[in-house]
């Protein structure tokens, strides 16, 4: 499973760790309802239910939302997936949806949340094939290998997901901010070899339940296994990715299907008419693809040209009128985008990126009511920091600086550009009501006995008029405050040295630690240095 899209950077998890491991203990052995064998259970079903029920739309969004221009199709897959899912060995809320996105990949969450990627679609040849793509799908969820994924991280260490949560693609994912960061993680977990063989088994074992047939999963695998050594960059980064193709699973397919009774529908003609549009539009969806790429690399001419192309196939497609408002944004040509960000709402309104666009340029158009309505939108359907941020400065803005500091906190969780600059918009609020939070003092004697304190700033902000409280027990067992302003700034991630002529009393036996236990220095004082 990888995340598909635009962006970059790796999450924080710490809040995340500390709540899987709470519903850690809510756990203990259970009997696979796939597998039927005894296992360690770390997490409850009720966590795998919610998890599924929670992430699922925030997974989608950051994939590339779902695919509305065909609802016939998606209505199709999801009859497929309910035939399999009927004939499973766990009862679970299963849900099926399309992605629209052409890299080939499906996944699934915990709790039965099951997706496909449109790129995967036009890849297949028969319902068959299908149906193996959904029933390998639904045993990864029945049989809890998400779940397990986590719990193998709950007994390293409480590394939850240390390499699955740790993201290393770009996306809309690497945007995530809070809750939304577990979905990026369960997006990013890599199947082991078991877990992989075994939904290959069972899967193929619903096939044939559901009057499916099973070597249906034999010649896709015998496919897939043709392409992992020569197929282009996209494919590995998808579903081989996660699911990678080898000799040892088409054996395996092979050995199970000699075991299973024969026949079973394939479907073909009937998938082939199904997929009709997505086939039909596929050199439109190329051009998309190619103009995302283009964006990125700065080629503004290029990419408004593959727009167009795109659109001249199929103007029904939200995404393309996405694209070509996202070139003209990037051309200050901001009443254009407007346009385009409306036709793409009109065509999909389900999708968070086209509010957050259509937010940052009614702000640049001096719409305020309007920006913010778009970015509450963007950020109901999936949370990020790019959102977030515009939302802090709009409301700094106007005047509410809690509202702002809200904001702000939850964007600075994000590794990316947005979530930098609400770290330092946040600390720019309460650096200069709360220095203690950002710096801190070490303090030593000098060879004279003399206190020396070590200020560090550890804010991203450049800072000046630090003022010390230094209070100190003097020769006289007496208790004395003083105050002490650093004569410059400190960088950030700087410290800076602050001599003094204070000599705490030294007690021969007990020594220089002793004396500076009865010395407490803090920072009560400090602003950015752009403030000066």
């Amino acid at each position: 499973m990888v995340a598909s899209g635009r962006g970059g950077g790796i999450m924080h998890i710490g809040f995340w760790l500390v709540w899987v491991v709470a519903a850690a203990f809510m756990g203990g052995c259970a009997t696979n309802p796939v597998t039927g064998k005894r296992e360690l259970s770390l997490v409850s079903e009720v966590w795998e239910l919610q998890v599924g029920a929670e992430q699922y739309g925030p997974a989608r969004q950051m994939q590339g939302g779902d695919f509305v221009l065909d609802p016939e199709l998606g209505d199709y897959v999801v009859g497929v997936g309910r035939r399999l899912a009927a004939v499973s060995d766990r009862g679970l809320p299963y849900e099926f949806v399309v992605i629209n996105d052409s890299t080939p990949n499906a996944w699934a969450l915990p709790g039965g949340k099951i997706a496909i990627n449109r790129g995967l679609l036009s890849e297949l040849n028969s319902e068959a094939e299908l149906a193996a793509v959904l029933g390998h799908e639904i045993v990864h969820s029945a049989a809890r290998h998400g779940a397990k994924g986590m719990q193998r991280g709950l007994l390293m260490q409480g590394a939850v997901l240390a390499a699955g949560l740790a993201l290393e693609g770009e996306g809309y994912a690497a945007l995530a901010v809070g809750g939304a960061q577990l979905a990026a993680g369960l997006l990013g977990q890599r199947y082991s070899r078991e877990d992989e063989l075994e939904a290959d088994l069972y899967g193929m074992e619903y096939l044939a339940r559901a009057n499916y047939d099973p070597r249906a999963a034999v010649t896709l695998q015998e496919y897939f296994a043709s392409l992992a050594d020569g197929r282009e960059s996209n494919w590995l980064e998808g579903l081989f990715s996660s699911h990678p193709p080898s000799a040892e699973r088409v054996a395996a397919n092979e050995a199970t299907a000699r075991r299973l009774p024969p026949g079973g529908e394939t479907a073909e003609e009937r998938y082939r008419r199904k997929i009709a549009r997505i086939l039909e539009t596929r050199e439109a969806y190329g051009a998309y693809d190619e103009g995302r790429k283009a964006l990125a690399e700065g080629d503004l001419d290029g990419a408004l040209a593959l727009a167009e192309k795109a659109l001249a196939a199929e103007p029904g497609e939200a995404l393309f009128h996405g694209l070509r408002g996202d070139v003209r944004l990037r051309q200050s040509r901001y009443r254009d985008a407007l346009i385009n960000y409306d036709r793409a709402l009109s065509r999909n309104d389900g999708f968070f990126d086209f509010y957050l666009q259509r937010g940052t340029v009614r702000r640049e158009l001096g719409d305020r009511d309007g920006a913010a309505a778009d970015l509450k939108a963007s950020v109901a359907l999936l949370p990020t920091a790019p959102g977030l941020n515009a939302l802090g400065d709009l409301a700094l803005q106007g005047g509410d600086v809690e509202g702002a500091r809200v904001f702000f906190a939850q964007a600075a969780g994000s590794p990316s550009e947005a979530g930098r600059r609400a770290a330092l918009s946040l600390a720019r609020l309460d650096l200069p009501h709360h220095p203690e939070r950002f710096l801190t003092v070490r303090t030593a004697l000098d060879r004279d006995g003399y206190l020396v304190m070590d200020v560090v700033n550890g804010s991203p902000l450049a800072v000046d008029r630090v003022a010390v409280k230094v209070s100190y027990g003097d020769s006289g067992e007496g208790w004395r405050q003083v105050t002490m302003v650093l004569p410059g700034g400190i960088v950030p991630g700087g410290q800076a040295l602050l001599k003094t002529r204070i000599r705490p009393p030294i007690d021969r036996e007990s020594g220089v630690g002793k004396a500076l236990q009865g010395v407490r220095a803090r920072v009560v004082e400090a602003y950015p240095a752009d403030e000066g």
